[in-house]
């Protein structure tokens, strides 16, 4: 499967080679190819899927730039979302809303026989969707001009990089670049080698060595729910989504550049914010951007009145947690930062800010609390083990394991905080970004001994390759 770790890069090798060797439209054909292929590797129907939508949008882009008439524009535009939508609803959420409704009439007496489909998830749908309809709704407002070659716009919805699990990419940022020669620049080439080494750092390093603890804390085999399980589980859960997150994002960012494109920075220490606002403009931010600009906006934003804002703070993210899956607790999830950016909104605004340092580090381990316990309801299998999860918070219990644990995660978290710490303060994209090349090299091979000899001897799929 080329989604697995060390497949994955004996495969960018070899395109990267492959690569450079070719001109400009050969390398697009190339890479259209190579994507092609990584994608449809695991199921070949579910690259038939994503080259059949990826058609339907082509074309209703061109037929939308070459007509005037709003109507039409209009009717073209509303054809390709529901397009899009429903594909994206019926994979990833018609057996979860069938369940629902089923719960629902059980629950006021009537016994329906709904249809229950055995669906395969196709992998990455949710982020190449998006990027589909970010395009259309460009192309609609006069924002980007529809592309008349099938293969760049291919290349551009489908780049390996990023088509399983983002950063996703916006039209006006990446199609422009797949319609332009690229030349080899060894300097970005070799930021490209440093971004995957930090990438795998965070993912084989931090991020698979504190999901031991945190399967073990919500999987029960640290005992019952209490103080101290709740919060490694909480604290180890935080730490593993981050570092598999920011972890992916940057070898998908670093393979882009070793091709010569630039992808956008998706994660800012968003474990730094001192607000749950703040947060959002640091964690997964090609998301939330994308949340912001085609929904929130869309909506109304914030103009018109407060009681409107406060909707469309929670319907949006509401929806966003829908977007990561299809369990009411994605939803609970997307629903607490929703009511959290909305009063924080409303008790915030217009307030002096308090600017001295202690207050600004209170804040900060504030909001960091406010996101590990909404982790929960990310992490736990339904609500009613997130309930118990938290409720473990007012229990008490002592194991003789509980000291490893916490010694465990305290050696596997601590490194990725001091890291965070570094780039917060010098602004870098990634470690020693500005230091001379020794120090950058030294780097590379410190993440590469220290990847062989304490990367988590188990096989972990990236979180979001699920979504």
């Amino acid at each position: 499967m080329l989604f697995d770790t060390p497949i994955y890069i004996l495969f960018l090798c070899i395109v990267v080679v492959a690569y450079w060797r070719l001109g400009f439209r050969n390398q697009n054909r190339f890479l259209l190819a190579a994507s092609y292929l990584f994608y449809g590797w695991w199921d070949w129907r579910f690259l038939l899927l994503m080259i059949g939508s990826t058609v339907i949008d082509y074309f209703i882009a061109i037929r939308i730039a070459d007509t005037e008439d709003p109507r039409v524009r209009k009717s073209l535009l509303a054809l390709s979302l529901v397009i899009n939508f429903s594909i994206l609803g019926f994979f990833k959420y018609f057996n979860f809303f069938a369940d629902s409704l089923g719960h629902v009439l059980a629950g006021v007496g009537i016994k329906a026989s709904l249809p229950v489909l055995l669906i395969i998830l196709p992998p990455g749908i949710s982020f190449y969707t998006f990027q589909e309809v970010a395009y259309i709704v460009d192309v609609y407002s006069g924002k980007l001009p529809a592309s008349r070659s099938f293969l760049d716009y291919g290349l551009f919805i489908s780049l390996f990089p990023h088509l399983i699990a983002g950063p996703i990419q916006r039209p006006a940022h990446l199609l422009p670049q797949v319609q332009k020669p690229r030349h080899w620049d060894s300097d970005k080439a070799f930021d490209g080698l440093l971004l995957i080494m930090e990438g795998l750092f965070r993912k084989c390093v931090i991020a698979d060595n504190c999901a031991l603890v945190a399967n073990a804390a919500f999987s029960g085999a640290l005992g019952k729910p209490s103080l101290v399980v709740t919060l490694l589980g909480m604290y180890a859960f935080a730490w593993q989504i981050y570092g598999d997150f920011s972890g992916y994002s940057d070898i998908a960012r670093g393979s882009a550049q070793l091709l010569g494109f630039h992808f956008m920075v998706n994660f800012r220490q968003p474990y730094f914010a001192d607000s749950i606002q703040d947060f959002w403009r640091r964690w997964h931010v090609s998301l939330s951007t994308w949340l912001r600009d085609y929904l929130y906006i869309p909506l109304g934003g914030n103009r018109k009145g407060e009681a409107n804002t406060y909707r469309n703070l929670l319907l949006t993210m509401l929806l966003g947690g829908l977007w990561h899956g299809a369990n009411w607790t994605f939803v609970f999830w997307g629903g607490q930062h929703g009511a959290s950016l909305a009063v924080e909104r409303k008790f915030t605004r217009g307030n002096p800010v308090t600017s001295s340092a202690a207050w600004k580090v209170l804040k900060r381990i504030f909001i960091f609390h406010v996101v590990c316990v909404s982790w929960v309801f990310f992490r736990a299998q339904s609500l009613g083990a997130a309930w118990e999860m938290l409720k473990g918070l007012g229990k008490w219990s002592w194991r003789p394991e509980f000291p490893a644990a916490l010694l465990f995660l305290a050696v596997f978290s601590i490194p990725l905080l001091l890291l965070d710490i570094y780039l917060e303060t010098s602004g870098a994209e990634y470690c020693f970004a500005y230091s001379p090349v020794r120090w950058r090299v030294a780097f590379g091979l410190a993440c590469a001994v220290v990847i062989a000899l304490m990367g988590a001897n188990q096989a972990n799929a990236f979180i979001y390759f699920q979504f």
